[in-house]
């Protein structure tokens, strides 16, 4: 099943894609405004038994999408986890060792925006690049989660393009003012319920800007696997309903290549994730 948060007659909902049309789901299940309470609810299994009779408000090509989970109470971004991208790093240049754990920082609600919507590229830079990656959303929160029961506590998957100000990025060794820019961080178009990929299925995942394949790999070159992402960072803080693993992007971005190559409006950037979607936003300039 996939689940969705979109605009409807001016207002946040959300619900299901069921062909080419959406069904609203906020309606019939007025104690979950939201698709995190939902989510939260484990309602979200069944999701399938509560769509049947009821009829689409739209069409999907008519909606106004929200990033799938509007306010996440924690985005928590893996760095460097596809051995390809750690290479090309190393090969422009930047000495960096691989890590025992997990290197992750954290992003904020705000910098997400949706699919069709806008990636901005703020007027304090030009250096904005693409980073396409899967977004993994929590189902069943906890703390200090087993790697063999982690699967358990997926709720679904989603595609994001982890949209990074390049020399803000380097301002520090800390990556995080580089990474939190209000929407620069693609998230979208829905979520694939758990149920439809199968842990540990590798997907191939292919970023394209303007049409042009700029990275191009699969999820089974991940350094640290997604079990081991929600292990790690259980370990630290309660993970809650909602909360989105965001497990790295492969080679391929613009900041790698000779010369750079950057996100600049008038681009569309795409994130296609097998078994899940495309992710399409449109870049745009800071007002």
């Amino acid at each position: 099943m996939k689940l969705l948060s979109f605009l409807h007659q001016g207002r946040e909902t959300w619900g299901a894609v069921v062909g080419d049309g959406v069904v609203e789901l906020a309606q019939s299940r007025p104690q979950q405004p939201t698709l995190l309470d939902y989510i939260a609810s484990g309602d979200y299994l069944h999701a399938a038994q509560h769509v049947e009779g009821l009829p689409a408000v739209a069409k999907l090509a008519d909606i106004t999408y929200l990033p799938v989970i509007t306010r996440p109470e924690k985005i928590v971004c893996a760095v460097r986890n596809y051995m390809d991208h750690h290479q090309e790093v190393l090969a422009a240049g930047m000495q960096r060792e691989l890590s025992a754990e997990p290197p992750i920082f954290l992003r904020v609600w705000r910098s997400q925006t949706a699919h069709n919507q806008p990636i901005v590229r703020p007027n304090v830079s030009d250096s904005l690049d693409w980073e396409g990656e899967l977004a993994v959303i929590i189902g069943k929160g906890g703390r200090n989660i087993a790697e063999a029961d982690a699967c358990d506590h997926i709720a679904g998957y989603s595609c994001y393009n982890d949209g990074s100000v390049r020399e803000w990025q380097f301002h520090a060794k800390q990556i995080a003012s580089g990474k939190n820019f209000e929407s620069t961080g693609g998230f979208g178009p829905w979520m694939v319920t758990a149920d439809e990929i199968a842990p540990g299925r590798e997907l191939k995942l292919e970023t394209r800007l303007n049409g042009q394949v700029v990275q191009s790999s699969h999820t089974g070159h991940m350094i640290f696997s997604v079990p081991r992402l929600i292990n790690y960072a259980s370990t630290i803080f309660t993970l809650s309903p909602g909360d989105l693993i965001i497990t790295g992007t492969p080679a391929g971005v613009g900041w790698s290549k000779k010369p750079p190559q950057y996100m600049k409006p008038g681009d569309v950037c795409e994130v296609e994730i097998e078994g899940i979607g495309v992710l399409r936003n449109p870049i745009v300039q800071q007002a």
